[in-house]
């Protein structure tokens, strides 16, 4: 009979901090890069260059007997990360760091409405209030009629649907397919699904361009293997807490580095995201249900 891993809690809080900064990395030298090359053009060519972090997955690839249903999944999922991924570039580059990683946090939001509707999971109250008090952190991070909502934000919010839908179609194959597969597959079909629209508009990179998206490839995957690592050691009861200071660190970094006024609702809409989806977490992990992703697993 197998038994339980022994719990690590200060380890698992250790790799979640170092999820945390890498992620906070990858939105860094995004933003540092700037917005000459085209969104499409520079989240193209961040896949391109992650493909070599794909050659340990090659094995585990090659024995696996997918069928037609399989591949059209995956390349649905393909389409719904591509459009993210382009929608989170484009933002990233235009409107703070701090409110991109604050309504980021609404994707799992989206997945907890989207597994009522197309998985048949039941809606239940907490789910019903932990979604409006979600929704309710957008309306304060965006104040409609109050501030200025600029194409920025409704990439953001159209990103973090897409970015739902892709969660949605994973979970479905985390259920037929090893981890490995379905992580390489994601890899595969964006970079392909991003291809035409890089093609459309490209843009001659610089060397220091393509430095700076190899850094960020280089980081997304080095924070969901560290994100890995984290949940291995502790119960999500436990690492959860700790994505609060994403938040703070992306907020700090934008006024630091790039000079971003601190706007003090994007911090209380964040957290008020941030808590309804800790709630769901929390719950779900209690009743051993696990539906909703954690609050970071949407990144690049």
């Amino acid at each position: 009979m197998a038994t339980a891993l022994p719990q690590r809690p200060v380890t698992g809080i250790f790799w979640m901090l170092v999820t945390g900064l890498c992620f906070i990395m990858v939105t860094a030298l995004v933003k540092y890069m700037g917005p000459r090359l085209p969104a499409a053009e520079a989240a193209f060519l961040r896949y391109a260059m992650g493909l070599v972090f794909l050659l340990p997955a090659i094995s585990a690839l090659r024995s696996a007997h997918l069928t037609r249903r399989h591949w059209s999944l995956f390349g649905l999922r393909g389409i719904f990360h591509s459009m993210g991924v382009m929608l989170w570039f484009f933002a990233m580059t235009r409107i703070p760091i701090a409110e991109v990683t604050a309504m980021n946090y609404l994707a799992p939001i989206y997945v907890t409405m989207g597994a009522a509707v197309f998985l048949g999971e039941r809606l239940a109250a907490r789910r019903i209030v932990a979604v409006c008090l979600g929704l309710l952190g957008a309306a304060i991070i965006l104040r409609p009629g109050f501030r200025e909502v600029s194409m920025g934000h409704l990439a953001m919010l159209f990103a973090a649907v897409v970015f739902a839908g892709s969660y949605l179609l994973a979970k479905i194959l985390a259920d037929e397919v090893k981890p490995a597969v379905v992580v390489a597959m994601l890899s595969i079909f964006v970079t392909i699904g991003l291809a035409p629209f890089a093609l459309s508009v490209w843009i001659m990179p610089t060397w220091h361009e393509i430095t700076i998206l190899a850094g960020v490839a280089f980081f997304a995957t080095a924070g969901h293997y560290t994100m890995t690592l984290a949940f291995a050691a502790a119960p999500v009861t436990v690492t959860q807490p700790v994505t609060f200071l994403q938040l703070i660190w992306a907020t700090a970094l934008g006024a630091i580095m790039f000079d971003e006024a601190i706007d003090i609702w994007v911090v209380i809409g964040g957290f008020v995201i941030l808590g309804s989806v800790t709630f769901i977490t929390w719950r779900e992990a209690m009743l051993k249900r696990q539906i909703t992703p954690l609050s970071h697993a949407t990144k690049v």
